[in-house]
């Protein structure tokens, strides 16, 4: 009966420090955001300032 219970404790604590990394790596994750596009395509601005000499 100890070792079943020896057994039990060892998995919990090696359960919970596999948990406590995964969510330590998850927080440490930097999310790349790209940059919000402006109003106007580039296209259209490159032809009105060709347009404009």
């Amino acid at each position: 009966m100890t070792t079943v219970l020896i057994i039990s404790i060892v998995i919990v604590v090696i359960v919970t420090i596999f948990t406590i990394f995964a969510i330590s790596k998850g927080y440490a994750y930097n999310h790349q955001v790209d940059p919000l596009p402006s109003d106007e395509p580039e296209e259209f601005e490159q032809t009105e300032k060709s347009e404009d000499k």
